[in-house]
Formats: structure tokens, C-alpha cells, sequence
């Protein structure tokens, strides 16, 4: 059976059903989609949509209808077999899949469509080792988000508004503060004011920035630089990074909230980056910041349902371990087995120290070295992050793969693979093709070479924390739990549940989480609760 759900012409919803073996396509509007309920709640015959999230929530909520024994959904396999086309329409795959086989042909009904789109995917599914990421990762991750995305998650608006005006009166002070090291009034948001104050006014060195059409570049990178010779650019900075986050959250945040439940409801998105990685829009709720006061303040807003706490586990430091795993390198795997901590060891072998002598600034290099190799950071970046010369920078990484040469032979084989057949994959078989790695354009071919260092880890880490989602989303329909998953923040899992639930659900979310698959090394979640998402305390395990 294939399905597809929309609204018709006069803006009502409407189902378009079509048999398997049969020609006509039924649609059915109002009163006939409730009819129908039997028939879309059964497990049996097994059935095809395009976008199963989609579906599912409009049958819920428009007719009460659960929408069950999906087993395709041409928007997730579409975007798996070509994951540089996000979120593909069935236009879209018309034209990727079968319009080249017939010309222009009609592409007839949706519920057609959808049959002959599933028709010409699974082959591809099967061809390119992806039957079971489908299968058991994105289709079961699918119901989950559409429960996600019902669940919402409550928010203080009137905390949020009076952020918002603080935030504003702070807006005002540093806007003056400009004013004074600017030495005159202009309008901060202006490029073309900006760059007449910077740089005729302040007369600041333009050496070595980006130029853009209109003239030197007024961005982030840019002001981090002159932040160094001059107070207004780090000024300027802070101001921004505030008015961001007054606009973005605290300003529209309380427009957001649904009269009827309370509650933010965002949208999360399966097929939209290639690495797999989930996202959210309307509102985005996985960039709030979490190191600023203001960031902290924000997040202080989200808060549990009266008589409930939140739950908050978090993967600790997966993408490393996901490295250790698939590099073997015997001191990351012997770091993670004795649960040291990984930056110190890290320190204590690119600084040639003992573990005791290491110091805070010690760690914080080697942090910025760890991550730096995941996200395929060169010596000129590493410079720059760290405020070292060219020349220590690359002294580092030398060092850094002379003490882990599993790890620089592994990425060395997998840059020589991917380059060969033109893809990289993670663990679980997700594929991201990568065409540029062999550009004679060195701009692409580097970029490339980062985004296949950096895809097999962090899409290894995300298909990690999908199925850990489905697990323990299974262990709390499997005991009847009340608890709810309320967000997904890249290695975070965000949970509302009585107190009464606080030891069973941490220990449930802890069991399933560290014990999602079998690495070289164990992985880790620190579980913390709170009345909000930013007074959260706990346990590491």
C-alpha cells in the first residue's frame, strides 16, 4: 500500500491511497480519513509514504489516526543513496530516478509515485550497503522525532521576555561603548560603516584579511584578528554574538510557544546534512550557547513540567573514542580502557611530560589538537586557534602522530581510499560522496580532505546516538514509564520524567547508551538532572 497526505484544493487535508496490484487511487478527505483508521493503524499489508514524520503527524493530529506498518519512505531513502540532495521532494526523485527511463512521462498519481520510486530505491538501498542503516536506524528514528516534535518542550516565556530586555539595555551600554573607542557614532550593523571606522578612521593594518566586493571583510575571523591590536573589534564582537541571541531566542522564543500545549514544538530534520546528523529549525534549538552567562540564562528558560525534573545524558567525548575505535592506536584505546583523562594523556605525550606535570594551558593545547585532528585542522588553523607560530603548529601535529601513528595511519589509508572511490562512510555504512577530493582547485580538494577526515567520526557518532535513542525509547514503552525524549542535541539526549522515574529511567538511558555497540573502547555518558536545561546536576559514570 502507498500513501501520501496533504491538503487538497480548498486547504482541507486529504489522503491519496493506492493498492498494491491495482490500478485506482482512492482519495479520502474529512470524515473518510477517520474511517479509515482501522486500516492505517494495522500492522498489515506493509506500506510506503514519502516523508513518514510527516505523516505521521498529520494523521495524529488532524484525525487521531495512528499511522502504523510503514516500511518505506522515499524521502529517507532518497537521501541516503544521494545525500547531496536534502530533503528530496517526489518531484525531486522523479527526476533523479525515473524520468530518465521514460522521457516525460506522466509521473502519475502520488500513491503511483511512491510505488515506483520504492521500486527503483531498494535496489539501490541493497547496492550500496544501506538496506540496514534504512531499515533499523533512520525508519524507527522517524517515529521517534514525530513524537519528539508532539512531546514540545516547556519554556518560561515571561523569563524569556525579561531576558529580552536586559539583554536590550545591555545592547544599548555596549553600543555606546562602541561610540567611545570608535571615537564617533556609526551603525554597528553597516559593513561599509564598520570598515570606514576600522580601517580610515582607527587606521588598523589590513595586512592579511580577506577582501570582499565591496572592500576588506568585517567578519568574525576577521575581528578576532584586530581584536589583537585594538579593543573595538573584540567589542564589537560581543555585541554581536548578544544581539544574536536576544533576536534569535530570547526575542523569538515566546512568539513560538503553542497557546494550547505551553510548549516550544520544533521540527527535526533526518535528511537534511550529510553526515547525519540531526538538526532543528522553527525554532533551532541545538546552537544555544552554553558557555556564556547570557547563553546559560536562555537555556534557564527551558524548564521541566510542573512535578517533573529533566534528564540530561550525554555522551562524553564520542567522537574521540569513535576515533580511538576505528584507528586502533593503542595509546587513545589504553587512555579510554583506564578512563584517564584523554587531553592530559594527550598533553603528556605531544609535550614529552609526565601525566602530574601537566597544566591547565598544557590541557587546553591538547584539547584544541584532539579536535583539531578530528575536524582535519591543518598547522595554519592550529596556529591560529592557539596563538602559536606557523613553525609550533606544526611542530605539534608532527609530534602529535609520531606518538599516535595509529591515528595517522588511519587517516592516511582512509584519505587514500576515499580519494580511489570517490566516498567516504561511516561505521554503519552512511555514505558521503566526495568528487572534489580529487579537484585540481587545492581551496576544494582541502575542504574535501577535511569533510572526509571528519565525516566517518562524527556521522559514526550520530548513527550512535540514533540507535541509542531507539533503544531507550523501547526500554521506557517496555516498562511504561512516563518519561518523555524532548530533544536530541547532537551527543545529548534531553528527557522530562517524574522524580519518581529518576533512578530507573538514568539507569535505563546509561545501559542503553554505553551499551549500543561493541567498540575497542567503552563509551561514556554523563547523566545529570534539573529543574531546567541549565541547572542540571549529576553523576559521570
Amino acid at each position: 500500500m502507498k500513501a501520501s497526505a496533504g491538503p487538497n484544493s480548498s486547504g482541507s487535508a486529504r489522503l491519496k491511497i493506492g493498492a498494491e496490484g491495482e490500478n485506482e487511487t482512492y482519495g479520502l478527505a474529512g470524515a473518510s480519513i477517520a474511517a479509515a483508521a482501522p486500516l492505517l493503524s494495522a500492522a498489515t499489508p506493509p506500506r510506503s509514504v514519502h516523508d513518514l514524520k510527516e505523516h505521521l503527524w498529520r494523521l495524529k493530529s488532524g484525525y487521531g489516526v495512528e499511522l502504523a506498518g510503514v516500511d518505506f519512505d522515499t524521502m529517507l531513502a532518497g537521501f541516503l543513496v544521494n545525500p547531496g540532495r536534502t530533503e528530496p521532494s517526489l518531484l525531486n526523485l522523479y527526476h533523479d530516478y525515473l524520468a530518465p527511463l521514460g522521457g516525460n512521462r506522466d509521473p502519475g498519481s502520488e500513491p503511483e509515485l511512491i510505488a515506483a520510486l520504492r521500486r527503483a530505491l531498494m535496489p539501490k538501498l541493497a547496492e550500496n550497503g544501506l538496506e540496514s542503516l534504512f531499515t533499523d536506524i533512520e525508519l524507527p528514528v522517524a517515529r521517534i522525532l514525530g513524537e519528539m516534535e508532539e512531546t514540545g518542550i516547556a519554556v518560561d516565556g515571561a523569563a524569556l521576555k525579561a531576558i529580552s530586555a536586559e539583554l536590550g539595555a545591555k545592547l544599548e551600554r555596549m553600543e555606546q561603548n562602541c561610540y567611545l573607542l570608535a571615537g564617533r557614532q556609526f551603525n554597528l550593523n553597516s559593513p561599509i560603516q564598520l570598515r570606514q571606522v576600522l580601517f580610515d578612521d582607527l587606521k588598523l593594518s589590513a595586512k592579511g584579511l580577506k577582501k570582499t566586493k565591496g572592500g576588506f571583510s568585517t567578519d568574525a575571523d576577521t575581528l578576532e584578528k584586530l581584536a589583537a591590536v585594538h579593543p573595538l573589534p573584540r567589542e564589537l564582537l560581543q555585541y554581536r554574538a548578544i544581539a544574536k541571541l536576544k533576536s534569535t531566542y530570547s526575542d523569538a522564543l515566546p512568539q513560538l510557544i503553542d497557546p494550547a500545549t505551553g510548549r516550544l514544538h520544533t521540527s527535526f530534520h533526518q535528511a537534511l546534512t550529510a553526515t547525519g546528523r540531526l538538526s532543528s529549525t522553527e525554532p533551532n534549538l541545538q546552537n544555544i550557547p552554553t558557555r556564556t552567562e547570557e547563553g546559560r540564562r536562555i537555556r534557564r528558560a527551558f524548564v521541566a513540567a510542573p512535578g517533573c525534573l529533566m534528564l540530561s545524558a550525554d555522551y562524553s567525548q564520542i567522537e574521540l573514542r569513535v576515533l580511538a575505535h576505528l584507528s586502533g592506536d593503542p595509546t587513545l584505546i589504553d587512555a579510554f580502557r583506564r578512563g584517564e583523562d584523554i587531553h592530559a594523556r594527550t598533553a603528556a605525550e605531544v609535550l614529552g611530560r609526565k601525566p602530574d606535570d601537566v597544566d591547565a594551558e598544557a590541557r587546553r593545547l591538547a584539547k584544541v589538537i584532539n579536535f583539531g585532528i578530528i575536524y582535519g585542522m591543518g598547522p595554519q588553523r592550529l596556529a591560529g586557534e592557539l596563538g602559536i607560530s606557523l613553525k609550533e603548529a606544526s611542530e605539534y601535529i608532527k609530534r602529535y602522530f609520531e606518538r599516535l601513528p595509529g591515528v595517522h595511519t588511519y587517516l592516511e589509508r582512509s584519505l587514500a581510499e576515499a580519494r580511489e572511490r570517490g566516498w567516504v562512510a561511516t561505521m554503519y555504512g552512511r555514505r558521503r560522496y566526495l568528487p572534489e577530493l580529487n579537484s585540481p582547485q587545492g581551496g576544494a580538494r582541502a575542504q574535501a580532505e577535511r569533510i572526509a577526515v571528519n565525516t566517518p567520526l562524527q556521522g559514526t557518532a550520530a548513527d550512535l546516538i540514533k540507535l541509542a535513542m531507539i533503544r531507550l525509547d523501547a526500554a521506557i514503552k517496555r516498562q511504561k514509564w512516563t518519561a518523555r525524549m524532548l530533544l536530541q542535541v547532537h551527543d545529548e539526549l534531553l528527557l522530562e520524567l517524574p522524580l519518581a522515574e529518576r533512578e530507573p529511567v538514568s539507569e535505563a538511558a546509561r545501559r542503553e547508551m554505553e551499551g549500543v555497540a561493541e567498540l575497542r573502547i567503552p563509551l561514556k555518558v554523563e547523566l545529570k538532572w534539573g529543574p531546567n536545561w541549565a541547572e542540571l546536576e549529576g553523576r559521570r559514570g
